[in-house]
């Protein structure tokens, strides 16, 4: 009887060892087919203003991605006219999502409205505050802005060096201008010469996976066609 019942115990435990091992297993499986996220936190030049959103360099970023069969979804949280007051007000929603990596493009249209840029700077930095709190694992990636120089030498100077000194106080991956290369070229701009067109866009796209490739490949030599 004793050894009837020890018998029976003994094949439960078994059984439901099986059972966990197979639960941990698919969980495990499940984890690894779960894409990482990017997410794309800016203004109209994330957004694509002025064009549809599959041709906006965030939408041509996933479709590199997906030719080389990485593991990572893009998220466009671009907003035409954000500020960065706007943006410290609206990360909170967006973080609800979930982010691996979060590439932060915003303080233009402070720029071309002449903010005070202190406060722009704080702006920026509770956003990196925010994503840091909630998950401290991502990688956030800040992309610089450049404003004209008819806003005066001192105050395009201070935006300038506004984004590098984020960069070295909060240690992240940095673009120093995302429009390098487009930004005062008039055939890659829209007639407003301040949003790219479709060929400005892609080369935006461009010049951002340039800075992405390595932390999603490892690898130095792959290029956006």
């Amino acid at each position: 009887m004793i050894s009837h019942f020890f018998n029976t115990f003994y094949k439960r435990v078994i059984s439901m060892i099986g059972l966990l091992f197979i639960l941990l297993n698919y969980q495990g499986i499940q984890a690894q087919q779960s894409p990482e996220k990017i997410l794309f936190f800016g203004d109209s030049i994330t957004a694509g203003y002025g064009l549809n959103p599959d041709r906006a360099f965030p939408a041509l970023i996933q479709q590199k991605i997906d030719s080389l069969g990485l593991n990572y979804t893009v998220v466009n949280a671009g907003l035409s006219g954000e500020t960065s007051a706007g943006g410290l007000r609206r990360v909170d929603w967006v973080l609800q999502q979930g982010v691996d990596i979060f590439v932060l493009e915003l303080g233009g249209n402070d720029g071309l409205r002449g903010l005070n840029l202190q406060q722009t700077k704080a702006n920026l930095q509770g956003i990196v505050d925010k994503v840091q709190a909630k998950y401290p694992q991502s990688l956030i990636v800040l992309a610089g802005m450049e404003v004209p120089p008819n806003l005066g030498a001192d105050y395009t100077l201070e935006f300038r060096e506004m984004y590098v000194e984020l960069a070295q106080e909060n240690e992240v991956l940095f673009i120093p201008f995302i429009l390098e290369g487009v930004g005062g070229v008039p055939e890659l701009n829209l007639p407003d010469q301040i949003h790219p067109n479709e060929e400005g866009h892609r080369k935006v796209a461009q010049h951002v996976w340039g800075y992405l490739v390595d932390v999603l490949t490892n690898s130095k030599s792959t290029e956006l066609d």
